[in-house]
């Protein structure tokens, strides 16, 4: 047993580094800044949105529950984008081409931003698909949903009616 020993430190002390070197995302605290490029071919910077309401969600095209949300994200979006809510899909695949195709069949009039080398995905500490982060006007992180299950959508829709009303 004790054999393990020096292995499992040096796993615990790489994990401790890695944890030291990003800070924790959490509630009330100021949203990681980034820049991607867009589906539209420019490059967006979430302090393009401020002021607003923004729903960062990051999917992947392979994933099936990103598959099921994106449609009702869509409808979130024509609902609320002349409320002060702008919502953000931060695609996290290497090759940007599958969800280019994917899109082509699921349009979507938000922007898609493209993360390919996984740097946002690591500032969100995003480890799984769908992952919707949602900022307050300020640019606080107000909530943060892990996973995607049928009906958190209304969930979505009460959290972003508070953040209106404030």
């Amino acid at each position: 047993m004790k054999r393990y020993a020096l292995p499992l430190c040096l796993m615990a002390l790489s994990a401790a580094t890695l944890a030291a070197s990003v800070d924790p995302l959490r509630t009330g605290a100021p949203a990681p800044a980034f820049a991607l490029q867009s589906s539209s071919g420019k490059p967006l910077k979430l302090a393009d949105f401020k002021g607003q309401i923004v729903l960062v969600n990051f999917w992947a095209s392979w994933c099936g529950p990103c598959r099921k949300e994106m449609p009702i994200l869509e409808q979130l979006n024509r609902q609320y984008r002349n409320k002060g809510v702008t919502l953000v899909g931060v695609n996290v695949e290497p090759d940007r081409a599958a969800a280019v195709d994917w899109l082509k069949a699921t349009p979507v009039s938000f922007p898609i931003l493209f993360d390919v080398d996984s740097k946002v995905s690591k500032l969100y500490q995003v480890e799984g698909m769908p992952n919707t982060v949602i900022l307050d006007k300020t640019g606080k992180v107000r909530y943060i949903h892990r996973g995607y299950s049928p009906g958190a959508e209304n969930e979505y829709l009460d959290q972003i009616r508070a953040l209106i009303r404030e």
